[in-house]
């Protein structure tokens, strides 16, 4: 472009925003790459508003100009919180389309996640998804490839790595990361998941068998609510509020609640460019339809740490135990006065956990597509393994199983047509 392009650019832009002065929101697509509104607001597109979706809608910063569900319920109830001034969709492909839109807020079921994320990705959108980030690992992948080739920003929805008290350690991870890279646990380290040191499974996320068949209700859009899934019967317990008891659309307790224990766990080891090369199962044989519970899952990496998720909630044991010194629920150590001798280390390197600002200054999110996929990545190699019904090895570079071509079927699972990614 020449100079006398780009002031011709300049002085159109100008002329515009002193045109639009009376208007409160300006979409960053008005004034092309890089310029932002003078309304410091960003617009957000939100699929699936029946309950994670509408706790959204007010985020600091933008403003929701579009929504979209495949029930009629769901959208009646969210227009009476935004006002009928929103555009509203049954499918999601037109909503990524908007030209106003620069956010999509994907709230779906996790079968959806992946699709949704490389679409909306290969529209221009940058990205906000909910945990788990895929249901696959190969969706992952693909999802990791999108962001990359089309420049995205990208933040998947769980936040403990950078804010908030971990749950039973009543603290915040980044002290946590500071004890572990102060050495003085020493190394490889033991991290223990359950209940006895702070964390539930959420069993109570299972599926249920010999289902009847129901009538759709009139309001649901089932074949759309399906989508790239494959297709069963209707019944009310496979769909909404229960949907995560069921293989086809997510993984029980360990899908829902898996990336918000784990990816801190990847977070203070320093594993967020790799994976465990190892996953273990004490489980039940699990029902090929319907997700049921399982006692342990043990990770170990190659350098021998290990992350051992207790589902029984019997193993006492410390959050995390290493050859030099261990940690307890509550952020308690028996190293003598550890407190007092961590405060004399560096406090971990800074994140960026502003979304709005790392949207409008292109700033990598601290949870992004890259060290998402890792931590989604456990998570899905605990689901094949359950499933399988055996222990399972895996290679982090290829992001594939060793020698089973049985899980990495489970890696790439076809989508019903005529849904790809």
């Amino acid at each position: 472009m020449s100079n006398n392009s780009k002031k011709s650019r300049r002085g159109f832009l100008k002329g515009s925003l002193l045109a639009l002065g009376g208007i409160s929101i300006v979409p960053r697509h008005v004034l092309g790459k890089g310029y932002l509104a003078p309304s410091d607001h960003l617009t957000k597109g939100v699929i699936g508003v029946g309950g994670m979706g509408r706790g959204h809608f007010k985020y600091a910063g933008t403003k929701t100009v579009a929504i979209c569900d495949v029930d009629t319920r769901h959208i009646g109830i969210a227009q009476e919180t935004l006002g009928q001034g929103v555009k509203t969709f049954s499918d999601y492909r037109e909503l990524i389309q908007l030209p106003e839109v620069d956010i999509v807020h994907i709230a779906t079921p996790p079968h959806w996640h992946g699709i949704m994320s490389v679409d909306a990705a290969r529209e221009g959108k940058d990205i906000w998804c909910e945990k788990p980030m895929t249901r696959t690992i190969g969706e992952g992948k693909k999802v990791v490839e999108a962001v990359k080739q089309h420049g995205n920003i990208f933040r998947l929805n769980t936040w403990f790595r950078f804010d908030a008290n971990f749950y039973g350690m009543n603290t915040e991870v980044k002290n946590i990361k500071k004890l572990v890279d102060s050495g003085m646990l020493g190394w490889p380290l033991k991290v223990t998941v359950g209940k006895l040191t702070g964390f539930d499974w959420k069993f109570y996320w299972v599926g249920r068998t010999g289902l009847d068949t129901m009538p759709v209700p009139q309001e649901l859009d089932y074949e759309r609510w399906l989508g790239p899934a494959p297709f069963k019967p209707y019944h009310e317990h496979r769909t909404h509020g229960t949907f995560r008891g069921y293989w086809d659309y997510d993984g029980g307790g360990l899908g829902d609640m898996g990336q918000h224990y784990m990816d801190p766990i990847q977070y203070f080891l320093g594993k967020d460019q790799t994976n465990p090369v190892k996953v273990e199962i004490d489980a039940p044989q699990q029902h090929p339809d319907a997700v049921g519970t399982w006692r342990k899952i043990t990770y170990t990496y190659d350098d021998g740490c290990q992350i051992i998720l207790d589902g029984e909630g019997t193993t006492e044991a410390p959050y995390i135990e290493g050859p030099e010194g261990k940690l307890y629920r509550g952020f308690k150590s028996d190293i003598p006065n550890m407190e007092r001798k961590l405060a004399q280390f560096p406090d971990p390197a800074p994140q960026v956990t502003d979304f709005v600002d790392a949207v409008k200054n292109r700033k990598k999110f601290a949870l992004n597509e890259q060290n998402g996929h890792r931590s989604c990545t456990l998570v899905n190699m605990g689901l094949v393994a359950l499933r399988l019904g055996r222990d399972l090895e895996f290679d982090p570079v290829k992001q594939e199983f060793i020698n089973d071509e049985g899980a990495n079927r489970l890696v790439d699972q076809p989508m019903r047509a005529p849904y790809t990614i």
